[in-house]
């Protein structure tokens, strides 16, 4: 199971976010083997709370030039997009309260993933839709190195948005078969 769950996030990770370069920074860590990919297999909040504490740890004890990011895959757990939403203020409230804040953070994608002011039909939605819901750890300090490297920051979002937008009907069905079943 574990494995199904982890190779249907690579999957994800190769064909829609590198594939549609929706994160530009993602290929070189991906090329470099240095993400992590972990099923949790929590099924309360407060296992949550402790996979991400843990996973904070192993980040914060391994250099950096052999795990750059974790992806926290939750297969098990907040399937609905309000209750993982809410569970966001919590992950946040624990990377606080383990000095986390400022060298970690949080990004999140869920099957069911909707930004405020949208409908779930909005393809803009799709620049976060994942197979699974995952609390994905980045180390801050890289990604202001990358940032600060990549023309045009602020236009990411923007060029995400268009570049959902223009995916014909086909090529979603290929790229988000979870959101199709």
């Amino acid at each position: 199971m574990d494995q199904d769950v982890i190779q249907a996030v690579e999957q994800w990770l190769t064909d829609v976010v590198v594939g549609l370069n929706l994160c530009p920074f993602a290929r070189k860590p991906m090329r470099a083997g240095q993400i992590r990919y972990v099923a949790s297999t929590s099924k309360t909040d407060e296992a949550l709370l402790a996979d991400l504490l843990i996973e904070l740890q192993r980040l914060d004890s391994t250099p950096e030039d052999e795990l750059l990011t974790t992806l926290l895959i939750i297969p098990n757990h907040l399937r609905d997009f309000a209750d993982y939403n809410q569970f966001l203020d919590q992950a946040e409230w624990l990377l606080e309260r383990n000095n986390y804040s400022g060298t970690y953070q949080l990004a999140s994608f869920h099957p069911d993933y909707q930004f405020a002011d949208t409908t779930p039909e909005d393809a803009e939605n799709l620049t976060n839709r994942a197979p699974y819901p995952i609390l994905h750890l980045i180390r801050e300090e890289n990604l202001e190195k990358m940032i600060e490297l990549y023309p045009n920051p602020e236009s990411i979002p923007e060029n995400n948005i268009r570049r959902v937008e223009s995916l014909s009907h086909k090529e979603k069905l290929r790229l988000f078969p979870y959101l199709f079943r």
